[in-house]
């Protein structure tokens, strides 16, 4: 630690240390220069910070034991959950977008596929005979709702996420807080729990679309790279196996019906949308 006595330039605290103990800052920013905005964008995605690095390998290595130490206040050698999660995202986007080993833009060929998918469908109603004029519209108009819902969620995939893993956090939490590892866990720790598996899972499932691997292989990969999610939540209550599956079968009843729910009513505003004369009627 730095014995130098410093003045902070944004709170005026005299102190001697790296860091000013009223407002945090660092000892170390001076005057701004090229080299202090390349460290401050490192800093930004983690590269600048050694919680990111170790983080990345215990959510590999050691996955549930490192959400059990971080919920513990073990939370400065690791990085934030939430700003990893968006971290990830943006990551994956950009992958997505060309940064990958081909340098393909995949969302392309995403839409190219459900647009595809869709005219095929369309295809199919009008050419099958048994289908009314009205029966055959309402086919066609539920295919272009489904495609409007799917383009709004992959618009908004990290509030999307941030959703699912809320609406998951409450079935899980009933089912595991009274574990053995943490007898009194707590909601918010079940929701920053499932942010950091989420994590997990979004890591793995960035290395087929960086490989550029077709669809079929990457939902593949992406079952796979969920069902690996025991693997942490086992570690994190200390149940056995068979115990942390069973509970997360039943938990995953209520989190589906609730999808459905979301998903019917979305379908309904979708349809209307789609179709605003029918608010005239």
């Amino acid at each position: 630690m730095s014995s130098v006595e410093h003045v902070c330039p944004t709170c005026d605290q005299q102190y001697v240390g790296n860091y000013c103990p009223r407002c945090g800052q660092s000892s170390k920013i001076g005057r701004y220069s090229f080299k202090n905005a390349f460290l401050l964008f490192i800093d930004v995605w983690g590269l600048g910070n050694r919680g990111m690095f170790r983080t990345i390998r215990d959510i590999f290595l050691r996955p549930g034991y490192m959400i059990r130490d971080y919920l513990r206040g073990m939370q400065m050698a690791y990085f934030p959950p939430f700003k990893m999660l968006f971290l990830i995202c943006a990551l994956g986007i950009l992958i997505d977008t060309g940064l990958n080993v081909k340098g393909i833009n995949r969302f392309e060929l995403y839409m190219e596929q459900e647009k595809e998918y869709t005219r095929k469908m369309q295809a199919e109603a009008n050419a099958d005979k048994t289908l009314t004029l009205e029966r055959r519209d309402a086919k066609i108009a539920a295919n272009k709702t489904l495609y409007a819902i799917e383009n709004k969620v992959g618009e908004n995939n990290q509030l999307a996420a941030l959703l699912s893993l809320l609406i998951f956090s409450g079935p899980f939490y009933l089912l595991f807080r009274h574990c053995p590892a943490i007898p009194d866990l707590r909601f918010s720790e079940c929701f920053v729990a499932m942010v950091y598996i989420a994590n997990m899972i979004l890591v793995l499932t960035i290395i087929p679309s960086l490989l550029c691997f077709d669809f079929k292989t990457e939902a593949r990969f992406d079952l796979v790279a969920a069902l690996l999610a025991v693997i942490p939540i086992r570690q994190l209550t200390g149940y056995s196996y068979w115990n942390t599956v069973w509970r997360l079968l039943v938990a995953l009843i209520p989190f589906s019906i609730i999808l459905m729910v979301l998903y019917a009513v979305i379908s309904i505003f979708s349809y209307i949308s789609v179709h605003p004369e029918i608010m005239n009627q």
